[in-house]
């Protein structure tokens, strides 16, 4: 019987969906973080539980020809990457057996599986960053990343993922901050002002949206300085924001928020299409992969010209405007409310006069347009990670619509929404994975059904 301590010799065989090596020793199956299939280790028992057991790499004695250096000093401390140390064809085998995995076992279901949408460009690919900010035992604030599974922020001065831009922009923020005596917010004692720095930025515009999140909004005039010496030194930023949250929360933002410089947001475009991107607003972190993941969305959806599309979570409105032009009817619906106002001006911007936005819960507006015998010929729906409550997949179904095109940034919740439809009366089509987020745990996936 392994014991926390012993070491072993291990060959990793597999990986779970969190990029975790697997192993068995002895019949035991031992989870060991960072390694690649092929790999043979040496390893560390660090945990050990009746049926499996968690280990650390002491050594890798034979690496495997997946592995790859991981082009980041702090990977294994932040909890961003799980993929880094290995070669991204690698990862994208392993994406695509997670979602088959989630499919197959958790939903019982066996499509067609259609082969990986793999990035184009597996970093600095991020339009949004939130840096936490903590202050050392000297009271000088610094910002990174937090640890995996906790809110130790790891101190980083650039990311991989991240545009450059981004980083020295934090940077001059914390210069500023410090030369200013501002205090880092503590979670434990609810004290301190500044609590996280968070910039958007539209890829194809290249405008830039700084936000400073604080707990009081009486600093605003320390800020405007700094405001305006961002905005002369980066041509990019069309917004500094001060983002008052005074909540003992682990939510980032607050409702309040007090422009320091120029527009309370920023735009580009997707798909084509003008898009407002304010600080509340949804707005899919790789766009270049996103506008490649709606283009899947509209060929499954098969849109002929005069049909009702029904776009359930549709945030900014960015899925459902990219194919207003091939429907006779657009209706959007989202739960935040200011998203929505982005969704109708975006509709303006772009002369689009057939779309209809509501805000609502996704199952309470399917309830209301079924309701008033609005039945959409084709449903998008793009959930969060929880995915779709059971009345809105009844409402859905009860709408009759011919076909349903989900895009779902969790395989295993869309797997078991996917099973709940089959039982409503449709059938899922194909299953194509899509890596919105190269090197790390998450994967998508767009899928098609159809009504039986």
């Amino acid at each position: 019987m392994l014991k926390k301590n012993d070491i072993i010799e291990l060959e990793i065989t597999a990986l779970t969906n969190e990029g975790n090596g697997v192993g068995r020793h002895e019949g035991i199956a031992v989870f060991v973080p960072f390694t690649a299939v092929g790999d043979i280790i040496s390893c560390r028992i660090v945990k050990v539980r009746k049926s499996y057991c968690y280990g650390i790499v002491s050594d890798i004695i034979t690496p495997s020809p997946d592995r790859c250096n991981s082009g980041c000093g702090i990977y294994g401390k932040c909890g961003g990457c799980s993929f880094r140390h290995m070669t991204y064809p690698a990862e994208l085998r392993a994406k695509e057996q997670i979602v088959r995995d989630a499919f197959e076992r958790i939903g019982g279901l066996h499509p067609e599986f259609c082969g990986i949408l793999g990035a184009e460009q597996t970093d600095r690919y991020r339009n949004k960053a939130q840096f936490p900010v903590s202050a050392d035992e000297n009271g000088r604030l610094y910002s990174g990343f937090y640890a995996r599974r906790s809110h130790r922020a790891i101190e980083t001065s650039d990311c991989p993922l991240l545009p450059e831009v981004f980083c020295g922009i934090c940077a001059d923020i914390l210069d500023y901050a410090n030369e200013h005596g501002v205090t880092a917010y503590d979670e434990l004692t609810g004290e301190g002002l500044l609590r996280h720095i968070y910039i958007r930025r539209g890829v194809h515009s290249g405008e830039i949206m700084a936000a400073l999140v604080v707990t009081s909004d009486e600093c605003a005039a320390l800020f405007r300085p700094l405001a305006e010496a961002l905005a002369e030194k980066y041509s990019g930023i069309k917004s500094v924001l001060l983002n008052i949250n005074s909540r003992r929360t682990n939510a980032i933002l607050g409702e309040s928020v007090v422009p320091l410089f120029g527009s309370d947001r920023i735009h580009d475009t997707m798909c084509g299409r003008k898009i407002a991107i304010s600080l509340h607003s949804f707005y899919q972190i790789n766009t270049m992969q996103a506008e490649r993941v709606y283009r899947l969305a509209a060929e499954k959806a098969s849109l002929g010209g005069s049909e009702t599309l029904l776009d359930l979570y549709c945030g900014a409105g960015t899925i459902g405007l990219s194919m207003a032009d091939r429907v006779g009817k657009l209706i959007g619906v989202e739960v935040v409310s200011q998203a929505i106002e982005n969704a109708k001006e975006n509709a303006a911007a772009n002369d689009i006069g057939n779309a209809e936005f509501i805000c609502a819960d996704a199952g309470r507006a399917a309830q209301m347009l079924y309701d008033r015998g609005e039945l959409p010929d084709v449903i998008i729906a793009d959930p969060a990670r929880k995915g779709c409550t059971p009345d809105t997949l009844e409402y859905m179904a009860k709408m009759h619509p011919s076909r349903i095109v989900m895009i779902s940034c969790n395989p295993a919740t869309a797997a078991r929404d996917c099973a709940e439809l089959e039982k409503l009366g449709y059938r899922v089509i194909s299953v194509t994975p899509a890596d919105l987020f190269p090197r790390t745990e998450h994967v998508e996936c767009v899928v098609h059904l159809e009504k039986t």
